[in-house]
């Protein structure tokens, strides 16, 4: 394709002010670094059978041990009705076990079984070196200065209203 056959460049839309160019910047930024960074993680999670929202299950009660689901729902960011589909599915593995509420006749608690622990055990330290080296672009004090800075730009944003609730 030569110059004269080649769509010529649109330029880019104006924005308002720097702020939000810079705003809209940094959520590109974010977007495609949690996108590369989420590949490795899927990746290693995946050579396990698990898809990475099971091993966010998997990891929060090998970590926290027996959850609530709804406990366990807002820990891995999922609905209620995919927090019941995938212990479902560990379940079903043998991975993990509801257990009863005693306080509660409707709520169940989530835990892993003998058999998901001993997975966890063994996989678990080999995903965490895959997210490292993901993440190995930055310092490890730098990791700690991002973590900082994301942590407060998420709580403030989580304290804004939505943009459907405005106005």
């Amino acid at each position: 394709m030569n110059s004269a056959t080649r769509p010529t460049a649109t330029k880019k839309p104006p924005t308002s002010d720097a702020a939000e160019a810079s705003a809209l910047r940094l959520w590109v930024i974010l977007s495609r670094a949690y996108a590369a960074i989420a590949r490795h993680a899927e990746s290693d999670v995946a050579r396990h059978g698990l898809t990475i929202a099971e091993f966010g299950i998997l990891e929060a009660l090998y970590h926290v041990g027996p959850l609530l689901l709804g406990e366990l729902q807002r820990k891995i960011l999922v609905s209620s009705g995919g927090v019941t589909y995938l212990v479902d599915r560990l379940e079903q593995r043998g991975l993990v076990k509801r257990q009863p509420c005693p306080d509660d006749r409707r709520a169940r608690y989530a835990a892993l079984t003998p058999e998901g622990k001993r997975l966890m055990a063994r996989i678990f330290p080999d995903h965490a070196q895959a997210v490292e080296r993901a993440m190995s672009g930055l310092t490890r004090a730098d990791r700690d200065r991002a973590a900082t800075l994301l942590k407060a730009l998420g709580r403030a944003a989580d304290a804004l209203p939505l943009s459907s609730e405005v106005e």
